[in-house]
């Protein structure tokens, strides 16, 4: 059963998972980065039907990472045991269900946004976010207790 955030909660827990985020978009690139000079590396070797390939270097570009993802990993992990939802890591996008008018949606915030200003239904996705306004402020909830 997830978890119910009103707006207030969820915004008490961004500056955490800002920072998280953050470092998790730089491993992430990081990650990116040394998977495509291993890709790089084996469509050489491919191409020339052999290559001399510095091996210290490719094992570097592997533990390097390796080790992205698995801090990735955790980060992803650490973020979403608080009960908000990592929709879209590669463009920082984190929803936090919670209940307007008895319905499940999810509030919506992308990294770099200054805080939670949408909302989206459960198949709406990123492109359906509506402005939060008083209506939905009004009538939305989260547990009842935490």
């Amino acid at each position: 059963m997830p978890r119910y955030f009103t707006l207030p909660e969820a915004e008490q827990l961004l500056p955490r998972i800002e920072q998280k985020m953050r470092r998790a978009l730089d491993l992430y690139a990081a990650h990116q980065n040394a998977d495509s000079k291993i890709g790089d590396a084996a469509r050489r070797i491919t191409m020339l039907g052999g290559s001399m390939v510095d091996r210290d270097e490719f094992v570097e570009w592997k533990d390097q990472r390796d080790a992205a993802a698995a801090e990735v990993r955790d980060l992803i992990e650490d973020i979403q045991s608080t009960g908000c939802q990592i929709k879209d890591l590669s463009i920082g996008l984190i929803d936090f269900p919670t209940l307007y008018r008895g319905t499940e949606v999810l509030l919506c915030w992308r990294f770099g946004e200054d805080g939670i200003g949408f909302w989206h239904g459960l198949e709406d996705g990123f492109k359906g976010r509506k402005p939060l306004d008083a209506d939905f402020l009004e009538n939305h909830r989260g547990d009842p207790v935490h």
